[in-house]
């Protein structure tokens, strides 16, 4: 899985991946693993937003007080 971190401030990192690597559970867990790994590291929540989003539309993140990866977006039943 491809990350480009963007340094933006002392207490912010930005970082861009592409969703259409990661295909069916196997990508899910890589994710997850991958939010988790950085927030574990940093003792800090890490945050997904959808593209162009900003933080209005943050989807899932990593809670460092569960230490676990939780949905933050009410998912769309169709």
């Amino acid at each position: 899985m491809l990350a480009i971190f963007r340094l933006t401030s002392a207490e912010e990192i930005d970082f861009d991946i592409d969703l259409r690597e990661l295909q069916g559970q196997e990508g899910v867990d890589k994710l997850c693993g991958f939010l988790g790994e950085i927030g574990r590291k940093l003792g800090k929540p890490v945050l997904m937003t959808a593209e162009g989003g900003g933080r209005e539309h943050v989807v899932l993140g990593f809670d460092p007080v569960l230490d676990r990866v939780v949905l933050l977006a009410d998912p769309v039943v169709r």
